[in-house]
């Protein structure tokens, strides 16, 4: 329970001042614009858009500069913003597998269909900061990247694409779909998906429900999960059979035309996980799959939702559920980072009522201790007096 302050209204004006000065920072520094934010701190507006469920990257930038690089409040506010759009339609499922590829990568083979892309990643650099960085001053020389590979094909071959010359991407989990020795994909088996934006999560949850979940669920808190399966609190160590990043087209089907149509591309990232399973009896030891798939490019959370994707279908495989990151539950009840830091920061707020109340009711308790403990005749025992309002400075 909250009550009212008088002057609180004048209070919190002077705190958006304060905001706002603090925010802009010294005077004498150029002011951060939004277009340097999209441009140069691409993966964090790629983390808001993705967990802020709205594919804008200007308003990612707009939403972090006015966080001041609070991505969980960024987060807050793109969600906010997005909850005031209207939905006239729903697109088309993205056609992954026509993905432009930026990026690449199979751990299972060394060689596989279609070749492997490094493209950007800081997998391989050293974690050694660069003070170089400190001094830049206007732009830098990049004529010499490829703007569409991004990278060098690990082949070797100096091109930075991979030969992709007749073959087809598939939206397989890579070579290992060749083989009878992986779980074929299963479509929805009720022909429809699930908007969770619109309806709440029943539990026990759908696959779907599931994805939807993980997608705009914090990334720090997956990857905790994740970290947790693999340290032995669920048994489940993957392999990366294919994570792709690059830009997919978004397909609509205009009702006037009764056609799909391209209205544009956006940037994801892809990854497919594959697992070993020893089977139940009624089928083979085989290997089962992890899917996770995120808006730009975030590695680490799409891995870190295939692994839990994986981790939540214990049940539909006959495992044992014995630890969180296997409670679907658990893991949606609390994976919301605006859900999270909602009820974590309302602390913050007035709660006299509350605690008047609790101080009250500690008092009948400690009275009702004192006497059951007191002895005939006795004081009652120091230390146990019930709580007045002399205690609480009233």
């Amino acid at each position: 329970m909250i009550t009212s302050i008088k002057g609180g209204e004048a209070a919190i004006a002077a705190s958006h001042r304060s905001l706002a000065k603090r925010r802009r920072g010294d005077p004498a520094i150029a002011n951060l614009g939004v277009d340097q934010i999209r441009e140069q701190l691409s993966l964090a507006v790629d983390r808001v858009m993705s967990e802020g469920s709205l594919y804008d990257p200007a308003l990612a930038a707009l939403a972090i500069k006015q966080a001041e690089g609070d991505l969980t409040e960024a987060i807050y506010l793109l969600r906010a913003f997005r909850t005031t759009l209207t939905r006239f339609c729903y697109a088309e499922p993205v056609d992954t597998a026509a993905m432009l590829v930026r990026r690449r990568i199979a751990t299972t083979h060394k060689d596989v269909p279609g070749g492997q892309l490094l493209g950007p990643t800081y997998d391989y650099t050293q974690r050694i900061l660069d003070v170089a960085l400190m001094g830049e001053v206007g732009s830098d020389d990049l004529s010499d990247i490829d703007g569409m590979g991004e990278g060098t094909n690990q082949g070797g071959t100096g091109d930075p694409r991979p030969d992709t010359t007749g073959y087809v991407f598939t939206k397989e989990c890579g070579v290992l779909a060749q083989a009878d020795i992986v779980e074929s994909a299963q479509p929805d088996a009720e022909g429809h998906v699930a908007d969770i934006t619109r309806d709440p999560v029943v539990f026990p949850s759908r696959r779907d429900e599931r994805l939807q979940a993980l997608a705009r669920g914090d990334e720090g808190f997956l990857m905790g999960l994740c970290y947790s399966t693999m340290r032995g609190y669920g048994r489940n160590h993957p392999f990366v059979a294919e994570l792709r990043y690059g830009d997919a087209t978004v397909v609509l089907t205009i009702p006037e035309l009764d056609m799909p149509v391209g209205i544009g591309t956006i940037r994801l990232t892809e990854c497919q996980t594959v697992h070993l399973t020893t089977g139940d009896g009624a089928l083979p030891p085989h290997y089962t799959r992890g899917y996770g798939l995120v808006f730009g490019h975030g590695e680490r959370k799409a891995l870190s939702m295939a692994i839990l994707d994986r981790s939540l279908r214990s049940a539909e495989l006959g495992e044992r559920v014995a630890y969180p990151a296997q409670n679907d539950e658990f893991v949606l009840s609390h994976s919301d980072s605006v859900a999270a830091s909602g009820l974590v920061q309302h602390l913050k707020l007035p709660h006299y009522v509350d605690f008047q109340a609790e101080m009250q009711l500690l008092g009948q308790m400690r009275a009702e201790y004192a006497q059951r403990r007191a002895k005939p005749g006795s004081e009652t025992i120091p230390g146990s007096a019930p709580i007045t309002e002399a205690h609480c400075g009233g």
